[in-house]
């Protein structure tokens, strides 16, 4: 039963260091694309830094990428930047895979 129990163990702990990685990429994702967004909507570096950090809270807001899509959208739309539903939820998954790549990199 012992060694049941350590794989049972070990499992958990995977699954915590996974779920901890993968929450620092989600975050890690959600900067870059207000970074992104600033940049479309022609805001200066401060702003640009206060943006991603809005884009970070906004995630917060709901389980999913649906708050984070909603935010991106409006904010867009509002600053009468051209970029398709499609464009937008492309872009939040190649940066969630390069925000996985650094994740891992630095660990």
């Amino acid at each position: 039963m012992n060694t049941f129990d350590d794989r049972e163990s070990g499992f958990e702990t995977e699954f915590a260091v996974d779920q901890n990685l993968e929450f620092k990429a989600a975050a890690r994702r959600n900067k870059l694309l207000g970074l992104w967004a600033a940049e479309l909507m022609s805001k200066s570096e401060a702003e640009a830094q206060d943006y991603a950090k809005d884009v970070i809270v906004a995630d917060f807001e709901e389980a999913g990428d649906d708050d984070v899509f909603r935010k991106l959208r409006a904010d867009l739309d509002a600053a009468n930047v051209e970029q398709s539903d499609h464009q937008i939820r492309r872009k939040m998954e190649e940066l969630l895979e390069l925000a996985r790549e650094q994740v891992r990199s630095e660990s």
